[in-house]
């Protein structure tokens, strides 16, 4: 079973698709890969170097843009498959400051000083 990308973008209210997105490899994700039988070491071998690996000491976070999960189902032995987009937001900040920090300029004719959105 899979989906095409015109069908998976047309479900979504607010979707996500830029150039950028796709410059770089995908953060790759094995769940339940750990068992010991060959063919499943195989299949992990296989989607490893598919891609390739991240030094997590080096990487910089802002160019991990994807991220694909792919997790095997060992009662059906079924594979899934899914692909996600990773934005990177502030947390912790007020909203005026998030929007800042996101290159969004807000409304700022009602305050009187820059004081007053941070």
């Amino acid at each position: 079973q899979y989906s095409l990308i015109k069908d998976v973008v047309s479900s979504l209210k607010r979707h996500r698709m830029h150039e950028q997105q796709f410059s770089h490899h995908p953060l790759l994700v094995l769940s339940n890969f750990g068992l010991q039988q060959m063919q499943l070491k195989l299949m992990a071998s296989m989607f490893q170097n598919m891609f390739p690996s991240i030094n997590v000491h080096r990487v910089n976070l802002n160019t991990i843009k994807r991220c694909l999960l792919i997790s095997y189902n060992s009662e059906t032995q079924l594979l899934d498959l899914r692909h996600y987009s990773v934005k990177v937001v502030p947390v912790g900040a007020s909203k005026g400051l998030k929007k800042l920090l996101q290159e969004k300029f807000p409304n700022m004719s009602r305050l009187e000083d820059i004081s007053e959105l941070l």
